[in-house]
């Protein structure tokens, strides 16, 4: 990965230089996955996440509101993160509606 870095890039190239200046200050969370197993090699996950908002926005047409797409997020956020710690959704509300201030 070093060696690829040091090389140096025509001049003439200016997205290519941009692009290889932030993988230069970015170098040591570029390859994390092969030191750590815990994280993913890929984004499949935060896609996933963000599928249900693109399906709703597609069968209803837009969000009504602002807020209403707020809030939107906020459920599927709440669910999708029960649902990837293996948590009880429903006692999730629950405890979200008994801790919200008056």
């Amino acid at each position: 990965m070093e060696i690829l870095l040091e090389n140096p890039l025509p001049e003439n190239q200016k997205k290519l230089r941009a692009f290889h200046k932030r993988m230069i200050k970015h170098k040591e969370y570029i390859l994390t996955f092969l030191y750590h197993f815990h994280v993913p090699a890929d984004n499949n996950a935060s896609e996933r996440a963000i599928r249900n908002v693109k399906v709703k926005q597609k069968v209803s047409g837009q969000f009504k509101t602002e807020n209403g797409a707020q809030v939107y997020a906020v459920i599927r956020s709440v669910t999708d993160t029960c649902i990837k710690n293996g948590q009880n959704i429903f006692g999730a509300f629950k405890t979200i509606a008994i801790l919200k201030p008056e």
